[in-house]
């Protein structure tokens, strides 16, 4: 049985200063597989810009229970504080992740110091691209769609804090080391600032990326329809609809994006960068790299179903001992109870531990593997989604024998929440071609017709998109997060948990000159 401490060969929570996190030397030129590079060679070389790029996606891989952005304790930002899901695991395992499910959190709970490290640390990332690639000589075009994708990366990374934070630091720039503790990065800007800057850096991918299948799209790096369709979703948070509806719009007519037929294979290793998917982070065989990231040993592992004891299972001649992960993030009863009969998206987002005896006992995974009875686990559901096969898809991350290595992508944004935002912008604008969309999308999922009303849209997006780290902000900008959390029986104050509190430590480093949000 895994305990969190069984961790600790991967991850250290680390309690770095902001100004650490915004030092700006030049090891993240160091990008693997390609070696070192200069900042003299990126100002002239266009394959020296792209490999600076490359280090800039790196940063999608800060995972684990160290340092974040897009990774697994975004499941617990996203997911664990909804209605969606329960911490997982035994109850006295991973205190602050329990601390996040029941609201009992405060602004010393390490998940949000992470967070908030991981984004910045980003954000430095970005900054230090852009100030070099602004310089280069480069061809103009190739440098746009550069700045593009950097940019991109940025306004993903300033919507994640604002959605978590409310208003933070603005930092667009590389600070000096005389700037690092200056009021421009330890005293917040308004919500509206990062919400505008976040406009502004998508609307440049918008303008400069490239359109999916392309010259110059390359698989799992931001393309045209990734910035519209997440420029679109920033413009549903601020209640814009039209803006909203017009880019979501432009995604659907571009006719590059599709739903599929098979939803649950869509969250396997043959379904990565299919035609639903926007963007995605790339990870093992899909990003080409020979290194092992944080995000691919514990994003899988950290939701695998949790065994009381040890099993052993032979699969295809393959043997696996133990079990498949620690157990968190599990989906809720509330949630297997919201899909209607015979959405296939319940069997694709669901792991239900089954109580059969006789020879067929226990629950037969879809690559062979077989979780013994009820009793043998910890908990009754586990993420579908985030499963990786030991068995059926790439065992190791690029060369580890290590089972807990696993090549996970995490997708970001789909076409299907395209459509959704589609649709309830529609809905918001009286424009009845909503429902039609909405209908498309419950066909693919076995389902009937319904009508394009807002609620009717939230409802589909709470079960399209369950368990991938959405639930909780979707609550908030709906208005109705209280209402729905108190009748799970969170313990969420209204005018308090619609933010996440500043991280402490944060708050120390600044001299108190970060504020922080309203009753914590």
């Amino acid at each position: 049985m895994r305990t969190i401490k069984q961790l600790g060969k991967w991850m250290l929570l680390l309690a770095v200063p902001l100004l650490i996190a915004l030092s700006c030397g030049k090891s993240f030129l160091d990008v693997p597989p390609q070696g070192q590079i200069t900042e003299e060679q990126v100002l002239t070389d266009p394959n020296a810009a792209t490999n600076l790029v490359t280090g800039v996606y790196n940063t999608l891989y800060f995972g684990g229970f160290g340092n974040n952005t897009v990774g697994f304790l975004m499941a617990f930002a996203g997911d664990v504080t909804s209605d969606n899901s329960d911490k997982g695991s035994t109850a006295g395992d991973y205190s602050a992740g329990g601390q996040l499910d029941n609201f009992t959190f405060t602004p010393a709970n390490d998940i949000f110091n992470n967070l908030w490290l991981g984004h910045y640390q980003a954000i430095a990332r970005t900054n230090k691209a852009i100030d070099i690639l602004n310089t280069s000589t480069i061809d103009e075009t190739v440098k746009r769609r550069l700045l593009g994708e950097v940019r991109f990366l940025r306004g993903l990374y300033y919507f994640n804090l604002v959605r978590m934070f409310g208003g933070v630091p603005k930092i667009t720039r590389v600070l000096t080391p005389a700037e690092v503790n200056s009021d421009e990065i330890q005293i917040r800007a308004s919500a509206a600032d990062i919400y505008k800057l976040i406009e502004e850096d998508l609307q440049y991918g918008v303008d400069n990326l490239p359109v999916k299948g392309d010259a110059g799209a390359t698989i799992g790096r931001a393309t045209k329809g990734a910035a519209q369709g997440l420029l679109a979703k920033v413009y549903l948070y601020e209640k814009n609809y039209q803006k909203a509806f017009d880019l979501s719009s432009a995604v659907i007519t571009s006719g590059r994006y599709a739903l599929t037929d098979d939803y649950a294979g869509m969250f396997r290793e043959v379904g990565a960068n299919n035609s639903e998917s926007i963007f995605e982070v790339q990870t093992g065989t899909h990003r080409g790299q020979t290194n092992c990231d944080a995000v691919s040993q514990i994003y899988s592992n950290g939701q695998g179903p949790r065994s009381k004891a040890a099993w052993r299972n032979n699969v295809n001649g393959l043997q696996y001992d133990g079990d498949l992960g620690f157990g968190l993030n599990t989906p809720s009863a509330d949630l297997a109870n919201a899909y209607e009969p015979g959405d296939t998206r319940r069997a694709g987002t669901i792991i239900f531990i089954n109580a059969t005896g006789g020879a067929n006992a226990g629950t037969l995974l879809w690559d062979g593997f077989r979780i013994p009875t009820q009793d043998s686990v910890e908990n009754q559901r586990y993420n579908y989604k985030a499963y990786h096969s030991p068995f059926r898809e790439t065992a190791s991350c690029n060369g580890y024998t290590d089972k807990d290595y696993k090549p996970k992508n995490i997708r970001i944004l789909r076409y299907a929440e395209v459509v959704l935002i589609y649709a309830e912008a529609a809905a918001r604008l009286g424009n009845g071609d909503g429902t039609t969309k909405l209908n498309e999308l419950r066909a693919k999922r076995n389902l009937g017709t319904t009508t394009g009303t807002v609620d009717n849209v939230w409802k589909e997006r709470r079960v399209e998109l369950a368990m991938e780290h959405d639930r909780f902000f979707d609550l908030v900008r709906q208005g109705r997060a209280g209402t729905v959390m108190r009748a799970h029986g969170k313990a969420f104050v209204d005018g308090k948990h619609e933010l996440f509190p500043i991280p402490q430590i944060q708050r120390d480093l600044s001299g108190n000159r970060l504020t922080q949000n309203p009753n914590y």
